[in-house]
């Protein structure tokens, strides 16, 4: 498991009140964090339990909340912020993410572009300066 040592993903502190909500006491080591190819932009993100952690995965913590990241998506999801939002016609996840090149109309894919091995390395070197 590599334990992430600069920030990859950070959530709102409504993203991890609700992260928390749903975890509860589920005998989890955390929550998922993907994306998939599909719909009409080309990519969605995807969310889901997770039973343990592969020895790829890269682990976030972040206000208490524990977010596993799948290795094929960290280059999509790098300098990602989750958010929690609640309007009057819904509530959902949303992700303000800095690779995103674009969205659909509807609202459920989005295009994303890598972030590039510099942008990582700069983030890495920058971390452990400070």
């Amino acid at each position: 498991m590599a334990k992430a040592k600069f920030p990859i993903m950070t959530l709102t502190e409504a993203a991890a009140d609700r992260v928390r909500t749903l975890i509860g006491n589920r005998p989890i080591a955390g929550l998922r964090i993907g994306v998939k190819n599909g719909g009409c932009a080309g990519m969605s993100y995807t969310l889901d339990y997770a039973a343990e952690i592969g020895p790829y995965d890269e682990v976030i913590e972040d206000k208490g909340v524990k977010i596993i990241i799948d290795p094929k998506a960290l280059m999509f999801l790098f300098g990602t912020e989750m958010d929690f939002q609640t309007d009057r016609i819904g509530s959902g996840f949303t992700f303000n993410n800095p690779n995103q090149t674009g969205a659909c109309g509807c609202g459920e894919s989005v295009a994303l572009a890598p972030a590039s091995e510099a942008q990582i390395e700069e983030a890495r070197r920058a971390n452990a300066a400070g």
